[in-house]
């Protein structure tokens, strides 16, 4: 696509959980703890300073969801909205303001605490409190200048473990930990970019060394415009190589989306003559086969339904692969308790046979060549609602875009969360006072300003002995900080060596399907450990990090002794290849120039990943060298 011509306008926001000692507003440590007991509490709007409700939080509030919280033993009163908060943390403080440096920004004279209204159930309180740090930077990427809009330091929110009709479970051991937003302006302009700037931000936080190095801990939202389209929200995107195809995906949706509605206009339908009644079609549907109504008419539900007169073939039009208006649609039914919908661009289907569509179309006044119908399934109120919802939605799609907040999928395509929140839910926080920028301040936060990324790369290849590719990458990775930690405090083991597991070693693994972001940073530092003190060899690694990416809870000397990964001396290894030697003598001599592989194949058999492939080499070849087959 020409996305010059599209006018496409991508912004990145990007979070950050700092590792701070303490959380944001208690002294809390921002490490998880197990659970001491469980509270519900149930959320309700109130009014912003105008006297105007959010359009995202009124959205949430008419799911009617109850919020159970789980109390965590590293928690507080203050995570459980029973205490106010403590001063803002002085460390999540310093930190930002030399993020906010290195990005070019601007300080306000005083930094105020906001409280933005949530009542999805992540903050106990029904707001997050937020702090604007600084604003107007830049950051310089292949010679374009991309605007920093805004840096804000606030609390991350609760963990959501559960998701049931009607009740949301969520962990309060992440509520409160310090989070950096980094927000550019909507200067990017192809998917490709969008990338690469995100890169070079986290890089640039990942270099102060106070980023945490779990899964989760650095998350994306790609806001994404088309001429003529709207502003989307696309929330978590989890990893960078996902990007572009999310903003593909995105830029696609919002055209086909645009056709819909120029479609629309040319069959001369508008939405104020949109039928907004909704049909009982129980009676009709009552033996059918499909065992999704059966089920529902089973538990009291009713199968109720909606006319959309002109609309035949519309609902089945894709709109990102795998996904078509009717999805869209369904996204919307499905927030408010029900499976899904059935639309007659896809019928018969499911168990609904052509005469049982061919009656619903009868019983609506319907014509099968020109129109279309949408059903649902269930308790009548949920039912209702949902198709409400559809309703709604369908009224928007005459006009062309809605401005939502939808949620990334692993393809790269989105689903619908909610509406975009507005300006009405700030304001500010009365707990909490407000701090002056000073210039003892700023000068404190100098210890925390990265190291320029040329500094630390040319550092790398030079004093490590990394590669320049794996240096570029070592750099960029969110366990920067665990690698230099691991580089001072074992010498035994080559800078290079440690670089490899973690990032070639652990991509491998990732790629072959192990979940190596279980593995805990714990349990890296113990590996290396034993291989500094030769416990284990290099080429037991892997066998390793895929038993820790299975079992993380087990402990590396643990595995080493349940699989017997001890390495082997220098004197039993020799002692193994000379006994290989003479079993496999006449071999050997007939095929002396493949004597070396003959000798590695056999000897691994009986030595495995417990000795170094290439130490193990420099034997054979002193063996080979001793007895004249090598000269």
């Amino acid at each position: 696509m020409d996305y010059k011509s599209l006018g496409l306008k991508v912004g990145l926001e990007i979070h950050f959980q700092l590792d701070t000692e303490k959380k944001l507003f208690c002294d809390c440590p921002t490490e998880f703890g197990r659970e001491k007991y469980r509270f519900i509490r149930e959320l309700h709007p109130s009014l912003s300073e105008l006297g105007e409700i959010d359009p995202a939080v009124e959205f949430e509030w008419k799911r009617g969801r109850k919020y159970e919280y789980i109390f965590a033993e590293n928690d507080c009163l203050v995570e459980a909205d029973e205490e106010p908060p403590k001063e803002l943390n002085r460390e999540a403080l310093l930190i930002s303001l030399a993020v906010a440096k290195a990005l070019n920004m601007k300080f306000p004279d005083e930094i105020y605490v906001m409280r933005k209204i949530v009542i999805d159930g992540s903050n106990v309180s029904g707001f997050q409190r937020t702090a604007l740090i600084a604003k107007d930077g830049y950051i310089e990427v292949n010679g374009k200048r991309i605007g920093i809009q805004t840096l804000c330091l606030e609390e991350d929110a609760a963990r959501k473990v559960e998701e049931r009709e009607n009740l949301v479970v969520y962990n309060l051991d992440r509520l409160g930990v310090p989070l950096i937003e980094i927000a550019t302006a909507p200067d990017i302009e192809d998917p490709r970019e969008a990338e690469i700037v995100a890169k070079r931000i986290g890089t640039l936080v990942l270099l102060t060394g106070k980023c945490k190095r779990v899964l989760g801990a650095i998350r994306q939202d790609v806001n994404v415009s088309i001429k003529g389209g709207a502003k989307t929200e696309i929330k978590g995107v989890q990893y960078l190589s996902l990007i572009p195809k999310v903003v593909e995906y995105e830029v696609l949706r919002q055209l086909r989306l645009l056709e819909i509605r120029d479609e629309l206009r040319k069959r001369g339908l508008k939405k104020e003559d949109l039928d907004g009644n909704i049909y009982d079609l129980t009676e009709i549907l009552k033996n059918t086969k499909s065992k999704i109504i059966k089920n529902s008419l089973e538990k009291g539900g009713k199968v109720l339904g909606i006319r959309l007169k002109g609309f035949k073939g519309l609902i089945g039009k894709e709109v990102q692969p795998g996904r078509r208006f009717g999805t869209e649609l369904s996204d919307y039914a499905k927030l408010y308790g029900v499976g899904g919908i059935f639309h007659s661009d896809e019928l018969p289907a499911y168990g609904i046979t052509q005469e049982e569509v061919k009656k619903v179309y009868e019983f609506l006044g319907l014509d099968e060549n020109k129109d279309a119908f949408i059903l649902v399934a269930d308790l009548e109120e949920k039912a209702r609602n949902a198709l409400r919802s559809v309703l709604n939605r369908i009224k928007i799609a005459f006009d062309g875009i809605p401005e939502e907040t939808r949620a990334a999928n692993p393809d790269g395509t989105t689903r619908f969360m909610r509406p975009r929140p507005g300006a009405s839910r700030m304001y500010p926080e009365t707990d909490i006072q407000p701090i002056r920028v000073t210039g003892e301040l700023l000068k404190e936060s100098e210890k925390y300003v990265p190291e320029p990324f040329e500094v630390k790369f040319e550092r790398f290849v030079k004093e490590y002995g990394l590669s320049k590719d794996l240096a570029k990458e070592m750099i960029e990775d969110i366990r920067l900080s665990l690698f230099e930690e691991l580089v001072k405090k074992y010498r035994n083991v080559e800078p290079k060596v440690i670089a490899s597991i973690l990032i070639n070693d652990l991509r491998y693994l990732r790629r072959e399907g192990y979940e190596v972001d279980r593995i805990s940073d714990g349990s890296l530092d113990e590996l290396i450990g034993l291989l500094d003190k030769g416990v284990i060899a290099k080429d037991s690694v892997n066998d390793i990090l895929i038993e820790l990416s299975e079992n993380p809870e087990k402990g590396v000397l643990e595995i080493v002794k349940e699989k017997n990964l001890f390495k082997l001396s220098r004197e039993e290894v020799y002692k193994i290849v000379l006994e290989v030697f003479e079993k496999f003598y006449d071999r050997i001599s007939e095929k002396r120039d493949k004597a070396i592989n003959i000798i590695m194949s056999e000897v691994k058999k009986v030595v495995g990943n417990r000795y170094g492939s290439r130490e193990l080499y420099n034997i054979i070849y002193e063996i080979l060298k001793e007895k004249g087959f090598i000269t």
